[in-house]
């Protein structure tokens, strides 16, 4: 097989470093599995349950602990799996947006927080950090692998794509409080996140409905994962407190 280069992101494969982010990529995406590497010293019951994973699905596993230490930096990095990208189309009603994100930790974090909410579609407007980064799908602890991520060159190409649903992005001018735009929300909508230094653009007030999370004014901005990750939850649970009241309205007919 071809020799493997240290990541860059014009390549069209990355790496899913760590054992938890290697078995997700063969549960969830084994056709773009390309090979699982392993360190000569690595053992356990999770190192046996790649071995049988990749047998079971004839995907070719070898010793490579040069790989797996210039992906880590580390000595304790003992599996990866090297996986084709893709740039996969966004195909559910509800979508997060994260418009020039530059922070690879930030970007891995949302991913997860997005997942176990239950928001499967995530966009990367560019400039941005690279969705596909080995660093990313570990912060993503291998969540990557169960959404739909796409990005896109630029806003105006995400909305020929998906501009056919509620936009809600957070800034604060012209916004209401995330409770009220929440409660606006119907089922289908796309919640659209800045910048981590400078937010959104002023020009995307006009796009949609702004929303702001409330704090003090002690603290001048909230961490941008925990940003996304409140109004994530805020806007999920609503529209499931709403499709449960309308539930209980038609049993009592």
């Amino acid at each position: 097989m071809p020799s493997l280069e240290r990541y860059q992101r014009k390549l069209d494969y990355s790496y899913a470093p760590g054992l938890f982010p290697t078995m997700e990529a063969l549960l969830k995406r084994p056709e773009t599995v390309r090979r699982v590497l392993v360190a000569e010293k690595a053992a356990g019951e999770g190192i046996e349950k790649l071995r049988a994973l990749c047998a079971e699905k004839a995907i070719r596993m070898e010793t490579a602990d040069r790989v797996l230490r210039n992906l880590s930096g580390k000595e304790n990095c003992f599996s990866a799996a090297v996986v084709r990208k893709e740039n996969r189309p966004l195909t559910g009603d509800r979508h997060v947006v994260l418009h020039h994100i530059s922070d690879h930790g930030n970007l891995g974090t949302i991913m997860r927080t997005a997942l176990g909410l239950g928001i499967r579609d995530l966009a990367v407007i560019r400039p941005a950090a690279d969705m596909w980064d080995p660093h990313v799908i570990r912060a993503s602890m291998g969540a990557a692998f169960s959404l739909n991520l796409r990005e896109y060159p630029d806003f105006d190409a995400y909305l020929e794509d998906c501009g056919d649903r509620p936009l809600y992005p957070f800034m604060l001018t012209s916004s209401v409080s995330l409770e009220e735009g929440s409660m606006r929300a119907g089922n289908r909508f796309a919640l659209i996140f800045g910048n981590e230094g400078t937010g959104l653009p002023e020009a995307f007030a006009a796009l949609g409905q702004p929303v702001r999370i409330p704090q003090t004014a002690d603290v001048d901005s909230l961490n941008l994962s925990i940003a996304a990750a409140i109004g994530m939850y805020a806007f999920t649970r609503a529209v499931e407190q709403k499709a449960r009241r309308k539930g209980e309205n038609t049993d009592g007919e």
